[in-house]
């Protein structure tokens, strides 16, 4: 019965323990998207012709919808850039 009871608080202890660093991970992307500066981007196209971008901006939305908008200008409207995270300076 001992056993079973550490085993449960070491189980408990892990999850808590994990739960804690992904709060921590997500917290930090978050910020990082709502963050000025280069933002690097997967630009996924229809078309096959995918790549990677970065642009810069206010923020991950302003720099997505300025490159989106660029390689709109450039013709191809199948294309869509998605976040990947902020490059550090």
């Amino acid at each position: 019965m001992k056993r079973y009871w550490l085993a449960l608080a070491v189980g408990l202890g892990v999850t808590v323990a994990g739960v804690a660093v992904a709060d921590n991970l997500s917290s930090a992307k978050q910020a990082d998207f709502f963050a000025p500066g280069q933002h690097r981007f997967y630009v996924w196209c229809g078309s096959g012709t995918n790549y990677s971008a970065v642009e810069r901006g206010a923020s991950a939305e302003e720099a997505q919808m300025r490159l989106y908008n660029g390689i709109k200008a450039q013709g191809h409207a199948a294309c869509w850039p998605m976040w990947q995270g902020k490059i550090s300076s």
